[in-house]
């Protein structure tokens, strides 16, 4: 039988180091803003003839634009993100489409500074709002227990751990790899909560009908049991979730590259949170005992 309950002093070692990467990246370099947290310009294109995205992108490329982002609509046309520029510059810019793809329809939308500043904030907030709805919830959830605030702290704080290393990671990749974040971003770091908590619930619901079925086994124990009577279930659907994302990246197109990274990061942190950060905290908090290793075995022992 495998001891999550015992390790858990390792669960958290190793959660603390890719929190501390995280943090000491974020403090460096900070994330990569795109378009949608930094001032820029959109620009909508439509067509006459149809346009192969690729060969639109090396179009952008040869005109300055290698950091565009492009998204095909539902009717053909496209939607081109770029940095900031002026009247004059977007006039260049048009001329060069004309001159490669003829006669088009094009719309020039800029985002200000104060607008990306916005989102920024709005972000921030919708995270919060959730994680306190979430808290709320778990707690009436789980009311007939002991302590049911308890129950919803030990289901946030991984949340807010799941979050901030999918933060802290992308924080790298823009630094290595410049991957840039968007409005797209939020919407994979807000997924990434919804899935987290699911299976945290899911690890929490079978530990309360141990204890309702076993009232007086040691808590640690059935803690255990109760994370490896889940463990197989929580798996296997991380690892089709998995599939899933890995297929939409790499078949899917570049313009839900950084979604899918965002979920890819999520599920694997959220599968380790749900069973080896959560129902831990839940232990550390009734037994007041981290789980040290250079502990004395009784003192060690859940």
């Amino acid at each position: 039988m495998i001891e999550f309950v015992n390790k858990r002093f390792w669960f958290f070692l190793a959660s603390a180091i890719l929190i501390l990467v995280g943090a000491v990246s974020l403090a460096v370099t900070g994330l990569r803003p795109g378009i949608d947290f930094a001032s820029g310009s959109s620009l909508r294109v439509e067509f006459d003839q149809p346009v192969d995205q690729a060969a639109l992108r090396g179009t952008l490329s040869a005109l300055g634009f290698n950091e565009a982002t492009i998204q095909r609509t539902g009717t053909g046309d496209y939607v081109i993100r770029i940095r900031e520029i002026g009247n004059q510059e977007k006039n260049d810019r048009q001329d060069g489409l004309k001159t490669a793809y003829g006669d088009a329809k094009y719309e020039f939308n800029s985002v200000s500074p104060s607008v990306a500043a916005d989102t920024g904030r709005n972000a921030g907030i919708a995270i919060v709002v959730a994680a306190v709805f979430i808290l709320a919830y778990v707690a009436w959830a789980f009311r007939r227990m002991p302590r049911p605030f308890r129950w919803g702290t030990c289901a946030i704080v991984p949340l807010l751990h799941d979050v901030f290393i999918v933060v802290g990671t992308f924080s790298i990749m823009g630094w290595l790899l410049n991957v840039e974040v968007d409005a797209l971003f939020i919407t994979g770091v807000l997924a990434v909560v919804g899935y987290s908590i699911n299976n945290t619930i899911v690890v929490f619901d079978r530990i309360r009908d141990n204890m309702l079925r076993t009232p007086g086994k040691d808590f640690g124990a059935l803690v255990n049991n109760s994370i490896l009577e889940t463990f197989t279930r929580s798996l296997n659907t991380s690892l089709t979730t998995l599939f899933v994302i890995v297929a939409l990246f790499l078949f899917g197109g570049t313009t839900i590259h950084n979604f899918m990274l965002v979920l890819l990061v999520g599920v694997i942190v959220g599968t380790f949170s749900a069973s080896c950060i959560a129902p831990q905290l839940l232990v550390v908090w009734e037994k007041r005992n981290w789980g040290l290793p250079w502990a004395s075995p009784a003192t060690r022992e859940p």
